[in-house]
């Protein structure tokens, strides 16, 4: 059996993490809001984003109430533990990070557009926190799924890390790298705040807006999109 660590705040080896399971969590048939398939294969059309940005309730609102924006659910990335449950992510033991999966139609929203969402959302200069909620799993992330989303990621966090600065803000310290596994969630996490209107939602911005002239100058298109 594992312990509760009283120490989270670092993420654990990949000898030292949980060891996990082969099988993976139930996923519910549909999006509890708009209806739509929640797990793959989605339509061809359509691109895929990660983003960690402390809890990941509030967060998946933020995406689910964006035009443009197909379907999302909640899981766990960025760490060792294969299949999860949210009380070995809560334990600091298995490295992951509390995400949300966006898939969105890129003629309708473009990848810095959700990248501008992100920014703006979240507090990126807290380290493994956000808010009151502390630990591993509630830390600023950003998994890549094609080069040209690295690269829109690097330059946006380039722009508003200057903004940032000029609001006597720290320096950010989201992660940024190329999407390991993504673990859905528990079923009950997926659109908690939809099925639970009064639950708990700790998202809160840092009022700073990010630029409107991106640092990339460049939109993540069709053509960049990222493959399974």
């Amino acid at each position: 059996m594992w312990r509760l660590r009283s120490d989270r705040l670092v993420i654990p080896s990949a000898e030292s993490a949980l060891p996990g399971r082969s099988e993976p969590m139930p996923v519910p048939e549909r999006h509890f809001v708009n209806g739509r398939p929640l797990a793959p294969p989605y339509p061809p059309r359509l691109e895929r984003a990660i983003f960690g940005m402390g809890c990941f309730w509030g967060a998946e609102r933020r995406f689910w109430e964006t035009p443009g924006v197909w379907v999302t659910a909640v899981g766990y990335c960025g760490g060792f533990t294969p299949n999860p449950t949210y009380e070995e992510v809560c334990s600091g033991l298995t490295g992951h990070a509390e995400v949300v999966l966006v898939v969105y139609d890129p003629a309708l929203v473009s990848y810095e557009g959700l990248l501008r969402l992100f920014w703006e959302n979240h507090d990126p200069t807290q380290g493994m926190r956000q808010g009151n909620d502390a630990g591993t799993q509630y830390r600023s992330a950003i998994f890549t799924v094609s080069p040209a989303q690295k690269k829109a990621a690097e330059a946006t966090r380039e722009a508003y890390e200057k903004e940032l600065r000029r609001a006597r803000y720290g320096k950010i310290t989201t992660e940024i790298a190329e999407v390991p596994p993504f673990y859905f969630a528990e079923p009950y996490h997926q659109q908690y705040l939809a099925k639970n209107p009064l639950g708990y939602c700790g998202l809160e911005g840092t009022g700073v807006a990010c630029p409107s002239s991106l640092a990339s100058g460049q939109r993540v298109g069709a053509s960049d999109r990222g493959r399974e």
